[in-house]
C-alpha cells in the first residue's frame, strides 16, 4: 500500500488542485537551496508521485511563466526552470515565516497591541518580546485572565479545519515507512505545502493561547519535528541522478547551508 495515499487523497479531495501552487512550494522547499534550477524531468517525477498529470504540470508552468514567476531555458530534450527576480522577491518573507523555529521557551510576559485602522482599531495579544513595529498603543505585563471564549475566538472555523487536516497528515507521516527517497521527497512536499498555506493565510496562535480542543496544541513544533526527520531522506533523492539523460537529470547542486537552519 502507498504510505502517502491518505495525504495524497486528502490533497485532491480539497477541490480543483492548484498545481501552480504546488510548483511554487517545490521551488521554495527543494529548489532554491539547490542552485535555484530544476528540470522538467525531476519536477515531473516529484509531482507525478503526488498524483499530478504531466498535462496539468505543463499548464501550471505555462501559467507561472505568463505571470512572471518562472523562466525556462531549453537544454537538449528538457527545459530548466528557475524563479524570475519577481518570483524571488516574493519568497524571502514567506520563507522566513514558513521555516521559523518554534519558540524555545514558554511566554511569560505579554503585550496587548493596538493599531489604529480607521473606524476599526485592531487589538491583538502577542509576546512582549515580539511587539510589531508601528503599534499605536502597547500595554505589557502578566497574563492574568484568559477565557475559553477568547481562546476559541483565536481559532476560527477555517483555521481549525486547516489544523485538523494538518494533524491528520502528521499522523500518517508518523507511521509511514518512507524508505524510498522519492517517497520522502513527496512527503516533505505535501507537509510543507499544507503548512505554507496555513501560515500565509492565518495568524498563528501560540500554544499558550490555544483552546483545549484545538486539533494541534503546538502546530509549528509538530511540523518542525516531522520535517527534520524526513528532510535528510528527501535530500537523498535530490542527490541522486535520474534515469532521463537530460542535463539536470544529474544530481542537483549541493544544498546551501541555509537548509540546516530551517526550523532551528
Amino acid at each position: 500500500m502507498d504510505p502517502l495515499a491518505p495525504i495524497i487523497s486528502a490533497l485532491h479531495a480539497e477541490g480543483r488542485l492548484r498545481v501552480w501552487s504546488l510548483v511554487i512550494t517545490v521551488f521554495g522547499d527543494m529548489v532554491q537551496h539547490r542552485g535555484g534550477v530544476i528540470s522538467t524531468a525531476r519536477l515531473g517525477a516529484l509531482l507525478g508521485r503526488v498524483g499530478v498529470e504531466p498535462g496539468a504540470l505543463r499548464t501550471a508552468l505555462s501559467r507561472l511563466g505568463r505571470d512572471g514567476w518562472v523562466s525556462a531555458e531549453r537544454q537538449g530534450r528538457t527545459s530548466l526552470y528557475r524563479l524570475t527576480p519577481q518570483g524571488l522577491d516574493s519568497f524571502a518573507p514567506a520563507t522566513a515565516l514558513i521555516y521559523a523555529p518554534p519558540r524555545p521557551s514558554p511566554v511569560t510576559r505579554w503585550a496587548l497591541v493596538l493599531r489604529l485602522n480607521g473606524a476599526a482599531p485592531q487589538v491583538g495579544l502577542v509576546p512582549a518580546d515580539q511587539v510589531p513595529p508601528g503599534a499605536d498603543c502597547v500595554v505589557a505585563g502578566d497574563l492574568v485572565t484568559l477565557s475559553d471564549a477568547y481562546r476559541a475566538s483565536l481559532l476560527g472555523e477555517d483555521l481549525r479545519a486547516a489544523l485538523a487536516a494538518l494533524a491528520a497528515d502528521l499522523a500518517v507521516l508518523e507511521r509511514a515507512a518512507l524508505d524510498e527517497p522519492l517517497d520522502a521527497a513527496a512527503a516533505r512536499l505535501l507537509l510543507i505545502h499544507r503548512w505554507r498555506r496555513i501560515v500565509l493565510r492565518h495568524s498563528e496562535p501560540l500554544p499558550e493561547l490555544m483552546p483545549k480542543d484545538a486539533p494541534l496544541a503546538w502546530p509549528r513544533a509538530a511540523v518542525a519535528r516531522t520535517y527534520l526527520r524526513i528532510a535528510p531522506r528527501a535530500e537523498a533523492w535530490l542527490d541522486a541522478p535520474m534515469d532521463d539523460p537530460a542535463p539536470m537529470a544529474a544530481p542537483d547542486p549541493a544544498p546551501d547551508p541555509a537548509l540546516a537552519r530551517r526550523f532551528r
